[in-house]
């Protein structure tokens, strides 16, 4: 059932979330990370930048890109994190659940929003990803349709975890 799905034992490798964890804070606990900021720094070179909700909009605004001209509708994510060597920004949706809700709904919504975010930064010649950061709520048996779903489409999930080396992070040694 869970291809692309991640325990999260490991911190040292990457992130554990905990509810609404925010990634500036979890990064700049880690040895060799430093966060001024949005800017992401590891071991004093600037390797990504972040950007939470209308901070994304601000950041294309200053590089002129106008998102009504690509996309009609903002998308606010809980993260978005664009990574440097890769070139890449990678959209980061936090769901955490406690009982069956809207939010079976909005895991099915990836692809669109997916293509969305391509649409924005296209302007920048940056691409984007999109990944889920799931609690253990979403490991029941009738998640996997919609988890194999998110994998057919493209996108990305994982449990309470995020791994630096899947977004192009550095890992510390």
């Amino acid at each position: 059932m869970i291809k692309k799905g991640v325990g999260g034992g490991n911190t040292i490798t990457g992130l554990r979330f905990e509810k609404r964890a925010s990634i500036l804070k979890l990064l700049s606990s880690h040895e060799g990370y430093k966060v001024k900021g949005h800017i992401i720094y590891y071991q004093g070179n600037e390797v990504a930048q972040s950007y939470r909700k209308n901070g994304l909009y601000k950041y294309l605004e200053s590089k002129g890109v106008d998102y009504e001209k690509y996309i009609s509708k903002k998308l606010l994510p809980d993260e978005a994190i664009y990574v440097i060597r890769n070139n890449t920004l990678f959209v980061i949706e936090i769901k955490f659940q406690s009982v069956a809700g809207s939010v079976d709904e909005k895991l099915q919504t990836c692809d669109f929003k997916k293509k969305q975010y391509k649409k924005l930064v296209a302007p920048l010649n940056i691409d984007a990803e999109y990944i889920y950061i799931l609690n253990d709520w979403f490991r029941r048996p009738e998640y996997k349709d919609v988890l194999d779903y998110i994998i057919s489409v493209g996108c990305q999930y994982y449990f309470q975890y995020l791994p630096l080396e899947k977004i192009g992070l550095p890992v510390p040694a």
